[in-house]
């Protein structure tokens, strides 16, 4: 990556360096489904190069945990999206569950070989294609319309490019339109045909759908599920909390105040430096089983190539 200054990985003992990868093996496993190998096909490239900015923002697990829960918080203020997830999908009652499965989606638009990704989005599609409804208001909505689509996809890239750029290492402006521009081959496959290749092209729909956002106690019901749930260890689950703030604080202002998310709902002062520094830790943190490392192998590269200078 020519002229990118990138981390170098962290050194650990090897008994410290076996539970982590461990953990985070667990966490990104769905429970009751099949592994996912990103070792293979050998030499089958992703839908993103390896030199994109998506392959270091991914990387990251702070920026995913972050940037997932703000994106999640954006799409619930939108009713449509809103009543099909909370009504078709099983977060409520499976919350890791979920999160493991839809953490695996984004994994693999990013780094999973191209003919596996493209038959998982397929059989995603298919199934949502059975998801529509109305919402308490009375409106129709299908999971397969295209400004719903487009309005996640904006959402998710916004949540993982921000949240990135907030607490680990900030991007320039030209890194972010290449982070939105290198989404768009998953975004078609999901049919959304309008999802913002670039920031211009995000805020512009952000701001056409500002009529649209509304308030609603299950954005708060779903900040509670994030709080609780035991997505993380048990002697980390402070953490976990802090960086539910911090999601919360990674969407724009007028959306929160739209919401009614308080600053009561976001870091305290001396929290942010904590997740920034966490955020800086964890892109050092080479997770020797994780989808990163597994696909620079799949590609012939060294599995450290997303950590060096």
């Amino acid at each position: 990556m020519i002229g990118l200054s990138l981390p170098s990985p962290l050194p650990l003992p090897r008994a410290l360096q076996r539970r982590i990868d461990a953990a985070a093996s667990v966490l990104l496993q769905p429970e009751g489904g099949g592994a996912v190998d990103f070792t293979e096909p050998r030499g089958e490239p992703a839908l993103c190069q390896p030199d994109s900015v998506s392959w270091r923002v991914f990387k990251n697990p702070v920026a995913l945990f972050v940037g997932g829960v703000a994106a999640v918080i954006l799409e619930l203020a939108e009713p449509a999206v809103r009543t099909g997830v909370w009504e078709h999908s099983s977060f409520r009652k499976y919350p890791v569950h979920r999160l493991q499965r839809t953490g695996m989606a984004a994994m693999m638009t990013v780094y999973g070989p191209r003919s596996v990704t493209e038959a998982m989005i397929a059989s995603v599609v298919r199934r949502h294609d059975k998801v529509r409804g109305e919402t308490p208001a009375g409106e129709s909505y299908r999971a397969n319309d295209a400004g719903l689509l487009n309005w996640v996809q904006a959402t998710a890239g916004y949540g993982f490019a921000e949240a990135y750029h907030r607490y680990v290492r900030p991007l320039s402006p030209g890194e972010l339109d290449r982070f939105y521009a290198e989404g768009g081959a998953a975004a078609r496959l999901y049919g959304a045909l309008g999802a913002p290749a670039s920031v211009a092209e995000r805020q512009a729909l952000f701001d056409a759908m500002r009529h649209r956002l509304e308030p609603s106690p299950i954005v708060f019901e779903f900040l509670d599920i994030m709080r609780a749930a035991p997505v993380f260890p048990a002697p980390l689950r402070p953490m976990q909390r802090m960086l539910v703030r911090a999601a919360v604080e990674t969407t724009p202002d007028w959306v929160r105040a739209r919401l009614g998310l308080t600053a009561e709902y976001g870091l305290r002062g001396w929290q942010r430096p904590l997740v920034k520094w966490l955020g800086g830790l964890s892109d050092k943190l080479m997770l020797r089983d994780s989808p990163a490392v597994q696909s620079c192998r799949r590609l012939g590269l060294p599995a450290d190539y997303l950590y060096r200078r």
